[in-house]
């Protein structure tokens, strides 16, 4: 008994050793196909600080230009997750195994959704750049599409976890396939469904101003020609800027789920 015991603890040893080793090579692989130099980063390492010197002190007079896109930022965020959010709603009921019961159909559903959620937001913008042209439209476009894959997947793993029994009690009592719904289903999820929502919200926030890298629209745009032409002290103050918006939205979303759930 007690050999068969140091005989697992020394599997689990050698299997850890593996475990160890196989992790290594697999950094150190990576980082030489992706000629990652350890000289080069601590050369480096003085320009991040020229840089943050550079930064110094913010430009506060700044903050009256970048208003007007940070609100455009604001609203890019609130169009597209509520677009995102509304289209989403079918592919949460088609998606669900209680609530579909072909498998053609939720299966066909899952494959959609999880397309949409392989293309990042960024690549999104990139591709509705070109065809709506620089502005906020393409960011719109790019925020519903990647809220669309976000609220369905969360949504539709808690649609399959609601409690059956008002669902076979509707059922026995003759309701048709939508007030099975409505009556059966929506009361189950709708805060949970909310969460996500606003979940979303908080995530688009910083997206919107990643997103004017690539022309969609909003502070994005403005930080990327403020960085281009070397003026860090702007940059700082919308940094700064984005930062105040972001953590006031994160709160007030905070509090509101809390309360939802």
């Amino acid at each position: 008994m007690e050999i068969d015991v140091i005989k697992k603890r020394r599997i689990g040893r050698m299997k850890i050793i593996l475990s160890i080793i196989l992790l290594i090579l697999l950094l150190w692989g990576s980082g030489y196909r992706t000629n990652i130099s350890l000289y080069d980063f601590f050369v480096g390492i003085p320009n991040i600080w020229s840089t943050l010197l550079d930064m110094f002190p913010p430009d506060l007079g700044y903050f009256h230009y970048v208003i007007g896109p940070m609100l455009e930022t604001i609203r890019i965020a609130i169009i597209g997750t509520t677009f995102g959010g509304l289209l989403s709603i079918p592919i949460v009921l088609l998606s669900s195994r209680n609530v579909t019961r072909s498998p053609l159909l939720f299966y066909t559903a899952r494959f959609i959704l999880n397309l949409i959620r392989t293309i990042p937001e960024l690549l999104l913008a990139a591709l509705f750049v070109p065809i709506f042209g620089i502005g906020p439209i393409a960011g719109i476009f790019a925020i519903t599409i990647f809220s669309l894959g976000v609220i369905a997947k969360l949504a539709y793993e808690s649609v399959e976890a609601i409690d059956p029994g008002p669902l076979e009690a509707m059922t026995a009592v003759g309701a048709n396939k939508i007030q099975w719904i409505f009556f059966g289903v929506v009361p189950q999820v709708a805060a949970n469904y909310m969460s996500y929502f606003l979940y979303s919200f908080e995530i688009n926030i910083r997206a919107a101003v990643i997103l004017g890298y690539v022309g969609a629209g909003g502070i994005g745009l403005i930080l990327n020609n403020v960085l281009a032409s070397y003026q860090y002290s702007r940059a700082l103050s919308i940094i700064l800027f984005t930062l105040v918006v972001v953590t006031m939205i994160d709160a007030i979303s905070n509090k509101i789920r809390e309360k939802l759930l």
